[in-house]
């Protein structure tokens, strides 16, 4: 073979392995997508007939029933339900809470996937006053009470809302301990959370980060 025909051949070789090597990436980017779908955009498995209403094991159904799930007791978890606002439903049937889903203010599960309903619902588990461990919030405002901001960022992306705090210090303290701000306290962006709640206010700007 002549010194042209190797040079030809070599181009052709690594041209042949540098578009497997991106198909492989195509597959494992399609994999991986495929892998990290919400529970709402994957198949229903078999057993979930185009009636059966919807719930963590059928995500996708049309139908649910806030009420089959309040008059059982304690018998239901957050891991039951497909969706955040499916939980906020329930709670909203009986705001006794049964189920005892309310993580706090009123709102359900906040750690299950949207679609979201953090409208806060005010009922008998909203009225049961705060345990010793409880952080400073609208549920237990208590001046005294020790806060931490943490404790509003452990469920994810807009798992809160200004109507949680107890104060506008309180919440610009959690957009300051996460200048990304996953529960969007700073609606317009100028480094102030809240600024309609009540006093005690800091009204020093954060400077905020890109998620």
């Amino acid at each position: 073979m002549s010194r042209l025909s190797r040079s030809r051949a070599t181009k052709w070789g690594a041209l042949v392995l540098a578009l497997a090597a991106v198909s492989l990436a195509v597959v494992a980017l399609v994999r991986g997508g495929s892998d990290t779908a919400t529970a709402a955009q994957r198949p229903d498995p078999a057993w979930c007939t185009p009636g059966t209403p919807r719930s963590a094991l059928c995500p996708n159904g049309k139908t649910f029933v806030a009420k089959d799930y309040a008059t059982h007791g304690d018998a239901y978890e957050c891991i039951n339900f497909a969706t955040q606002a499916d939980a906020q439903a329930v709670l909203r049937a009986d705001p006794a809470d049964p189920n005892r889903l309310d993580d706090g203010g009123g709102v359900a599960c906040r750690g299950l996937p949207a679609p979201r309903d953090t409208k806060p619902v005010v009922g008998k588990a909203q009225q049961a006053g705060c345990g010793p461990a409880d952080t400073r919030s609208a549920r237990c405002p208590q001046p005294k009470r020790s806060f931490d901001a943490r404790s509003f960022l452990r469920f994810g992306n807009d798992a809160y809302d200004c109507a949680d705090f107890a104060s506008q210090a309180d919440a610009q303290a959690v957009l300051r301990f996460q200048p990304t701000d996953p529960n969007d306290l700073d609606e317009d962006d100028d480094g102030i959370a809240c600024p309609d709640l009540p006093a005690p206010k800091d009204v020093k700007t954060v400077l905020r980060t890109a998620p």
